[in-house]
């Protein structure tokens, strides 16, 4: 594991970011249960950890994508991230919502852009991938060209994994799942009854916790 993904796993830990809770499950917009809940949205709270997750990004960009002309935040748990990182790198931002608001203009994408520009999506978690793959669509039919996305951490689920294969978007993550369980387990923040029961739901999302009432 790369320093960057074990750093991020590390501050997410310290920081209580990540929640466990196998007999009372989260449930998710797609509607699967899950014992484990990652809240990036702690991270804004944390000077020394936005600016380590602001870097990052950055660092990520410049090596990944240095023909970025502007930054996109996905609605709403990136949109601070993205405008952190737009601003390190003094690059214009937008954000996207999940949907075109039903009133005012009607917009979906906030902020100035123009037709062709290249952009670099900025998400804070991957799930199943459907909403970050919303933003991305929303983005390409407005006539951007999308670089690809970075966001703080993914579950890395194969389905999420095959909807960006088939929407040709280019996905990097600053950690994962894998990273953090590994270094949950190590430091003592979860039992290893917790790493059987992780292991567990990370095998069959889609089913796991049906029956817990």
């Amino acid at each position: 594991m790369d320093d960057i993904a074990k750093k991020t796993a590390e501050y997410l830990l310290q920081i209580k970011a990540i929640k466990l809770q196998p007999a009372k499950p989260f449930t998710w917009a797609s509607g699967w249960k899950s014992p484990i809940y990652c809240d990036n949205r702690t991270t804004l709270s944390f000077p020394e950890v936005r600016t380590f997750i602001r870097e990052s990004f950055v660092i990520k960009v410049l090596e990944l994508y240095p023909a970025a002309e502007l930054i996109a935040g996905v609605a709403t748990g990136a949109i601070a991230h993205g405008a952190l990182v737009a601003d390190k790198l003094a690059l214009p931002f937008i954000y996207v919502r999940s949907g075109a608001k039903e009133h005012g203009l009607g917009n979906q994408i906030e902020g100035y852009y123009e037709k062709g520009q290249k952009v670099v999506v900025i998400e804070d978690l991957i799930s199943t991938g459907g909403s970050s793959l919303g933003a991305v669509r929303a983005l390409r039919e407005a006539g951007c060209e999308v670089l690809g996305m970075i966001a703080i951490f993914t579950y890395d689920f194969g389905k999420a994994r095959d909807s960006f294969a088939a929407e040709k978007c280019n996905l990097e993550t600053l950690s994962n799942y894998n990273v953090l369980v590994e270094m949950a387990a190590a430091s003592g923040y979860i039992s290893p009854d917790d790493v059987e029961t992780l292991k567990e739901w990370r095998t069959n999302p889609s089913e796991w916790g049906k029956n817990i009432q």
